[in-house]
């Protein structure tokens, strides 16, 4: 009988927060606390004679993203783009490239014409730093591109 050996290590070093990369309005985001995007489209099964579905339904396609930044890159990012007193919501659209590096191996997903909706922040007694979230929208994602 052939002997199976499991392996522990099957994927090597795994990819981190340490091994990702952004880059928004021609910069690389280092002043960044936290990055989720997502992408969905609506399924339902359809029914017709039975009570089994005899296919499936498709509806729209929704992308998310969002941001937490540290306040100095947010005013890096303001410092980056011409003129002052430019809000960050007035800006036209932009590609976020997101790159994963681990094993010698780069992934890219791209977030398709990313605008922000809505910058706030927040700070309370004891606050080693200032976070600002970051509500943004974005068209559609490239996943590993």
């Amino acid at each position: 009988m052939a002997r199976v050996t499991k392996l522990i290590n099957a994927f090597g070093k795994m990819a981190g927060w340490n091994s990702v990369t952004m880059n928004l309005f021609g910069r690389d985001v280092e002043g960044i606390v936290e990055l989720s995007y997502d992408d969905t489209v609506e399924k339902e099964h359809m029914y017709g004679a039975g009570k089994m579905p005899i296919g499936v339904g498709e509806g729209n396609y929704a992308a998310n993203c969002g941001l937490k930044l540290y306040k100095e890159e947010v005013v890096a990012i303001q410092d980056s783009i011409r003129g002052t007193g430019k809000r960050l919501q007035d800006l036209p659209p932009t590609d976020i490239v997101v790159v994963y590096e681990y094993e010698g191996r780069l992934v890219t997903d791209i977030i398709r014409n990313f605008q922000i909706v809505k910058i706030g922040k927040g700070v309370k007694q004891n606050d080693k730093t200032v976070d600002q979230t970051v509500e943004c929208i974005c068209s559609h994602i490239d996943w590993n591109v």
